[in-house]
């Protein structure tokens, strides 16, 4: 298949990934093998000089998601069968020379992103959620202090009738410049 022919369907897995917010708690519980592929795209995500400041944390159930409503205390959260905490590693990072710029964050987007695609091409939802505490998230998961908590993942078969919101976004040429400004 040439890169030309493959391309439409990245962009469609593109396309269809919404932040979902509404999971289908009615079915069986996630497959380990399906959280196990979505978490394998996150191994091969790219990082700054291949440092893989990561560890994914899967956590699932009434307990689990009893200590993520602590740290978020949202109440759709709770529709999420399971939840992948991304967490950090500064130390193990790659830091820019010219100014120390730490790439944890960065390198986790990637990786974080690579799980959403995953998930989608999947059938499953995710959302990104960064607006949490994260000492309540350390606390109620005993995270290690060399680990970051980054974002918390919900992760699900997304609720019967529960549409992707719409996306409105600026046009190619709105965010290109060739050359310079």
């Amino acid at each position: 298949m040439s890169n030309l022919e493959s391309y439409p369907r990245l962009l469609s897995v593109m396309t269809e990934r919404y932040s979902c917010r509404a999971y289908d708690l009615g079915r069986d519980r996630l497959d380990h093998d399906l959280i196990g592929a979505v978490i394998d795209a996150a191994r091969i995500a790219p990082s700054a000089c291949n440092r893989q400041p990561w560890l994914f944390m899967v956590v699932e159930g009434d307990e689990a998601r009893a200590r993520v409503l602590e740290a978020y205390p949202r109440e759709w959260i709770a529709s999420a069968p399971a939840y992948i905490i991304a967490l950090g590693e500064p130390a193990a990072a790659w830091h820019r020379p010219h100014d120390g710029h730490d790439h944890t964050d960065v390198d986790l987007a990637i990786a974080i992103e690579h799980i959403c695609l995953a998930a989608t091409s999947l059938g499953l939802g995710t959302c990104w959620v960064c607006n949490f505490d994260p000492d309540a998230l350390r606390r109620g998961f005993r995270i290690p202090e060399q680990y970051v908590p980054v974002a918390i993942i919900p992760i699900g078969y997304p609720a019967p009738g529960s549409p992707a919101t719409a996306k409105n976004r600026k046009t190619s040429e709105q965010i290109t410049r060739w050359g310079s400004f």
